[in-house]
């Protein structure tokens, strides 16, 4: 019995195997020690699988930018690793960004409990 995918199945499976490619060759391959803790949150694959967008979360917030241009900068590297590792016609680009969805996931949680506090707080003295 063979199952045919749609084309954003596809997609989103050659996405979740550069996800986790990427991932181990950032973790076990490079050498550079500036790199520091980094995860592959996402990619963002284009519909022809020529490009990639990865995102990246730095355990070190404060070296996030300059992190994902380390990482911009060895895509070279990153890619003859996943061509090795991976069975595709055509490697794609790929593109590292910082994902700041925890930052803002963090700050919007962060002001939900201050309000709450203001209005406990304005609850008390009335």
């Amino acid at each position: 019995m063979v199952i045919a995918l749609s084309s954003d199945d596809f997609v989103r499976r050659v996405a979740n195997d550069v996800k986790r490619t990427v991932g181990r060759i950032i973790a076990h391959e490079l050498k550079d020690p500036r790199i520091g803790m980094t995860s592959v949150v996402a990619v963002d694959m284009s519909p022809d699988l020529q490009q990639a967008k990865i995102l990246i979360s730095v355990l070190d917030l404060d070296r996030d930018e300059e992190t994902a241009r380390l990482l911009n900068d060895a895509r070279g590297f990153i890619r003859s690793e996943m061509a090795k590792r991976m069975e595709l016609k055509y490697v794609p680009e790929l593109r590292f960004a910082v994902d700041h969805s925890i930052e803002r996931g963090e700050r919007i949680e962060r002001l939900l409990r201050e309000m709450g506090e203001s209005e406990e707080e304005e609850d008390e003295s009335t």
